[in-house]
């Protein structure tokens, strides 16, 4: 099971190399335009989670969707790694942020102060490719789904994608599925809980 995830991991890795910078930000701007319309529909949610694009890995450009909660007067929290530890730290983010790279090319804000994760009602998560049932491959060092593990069950989790859903992803006990996963074409929606 493990390899099959490894080898799905090989190939979304790849095909994310192969788009050229200006497809990604075409992709990434069709995949904000879904999120707008998502928000829009759930605008009762005022604390999000949103993480930032690591440069060298092709990830889409996320900078739109926090312009956006910040002028509709959203709080947006973000994560750094605690050094040294397989786990991730909740950071509220300023007014108006600064970035600087951390060691693994993660855009990380200056001037965030530390919080605490349970006010987080939205998290906008990052992976590499999901399936049909919500499950999601990410880098394979599992900081997300400790970090999801670690919230409340009614936090509305929702991947990003640039590429659909593959057919069905294996799975392990950790692993902790989406509710939502917005792609350039359409939302996909997994979750039972009526709340959403």
């Amino acid at each position: 099971m493990s390899s099959e995830k490894e080898l799905l991991r090989k190939e979304y890795k790849q095909r994310r190399k192969e788009l050229s910078r200006e497809e990604l930000e075409r992709l990434s701007l069709k995949v904000f335009s879904k999120v707008e319309a998502w928000l829009a529909t759930h605008d009762t949610y005022r604390h999000f989670h949103l993480f930032f694009p690591i440069q060298k890995q092709k990830e889409l450009n996320t900078y739109p969707i926090l312009e956006l909660l910040q002028r509709e007067d959203k709080t947006v929290y973000t994560s750094r790694v605690i050094p040294g530890k397989a786990m991730l730290e909740t950071l509220v983010l300023p007014a108006h942020p600064e970035f600087e790279e951390d060691d693994w090319g993660i855009p990380v804000p200056k001037d965030a102060k530390l919080t605490d994760p349970d006010l987080v009602e939205v998290v906008f998560v990052p992976l590499l490719a999901f399936d049909e049932k919500g499950n999601r491959i990410g880098f394979g060092k599992g900081y997300y789904d400790v970090f999801l593990s670690s919230l409340d069950r009614r936090v509305c989790k929702v991947g990003l994608s640039v590429f659909p859903p593959e057919g069905l992803i294996p799975t392990n006990q950790h692993d902790v599925p989406l509710d939502f996963c917005i792609t350039p074409e359409k939302v996909f929606t997994f979750s039972q809980n009526s709340s959403f």
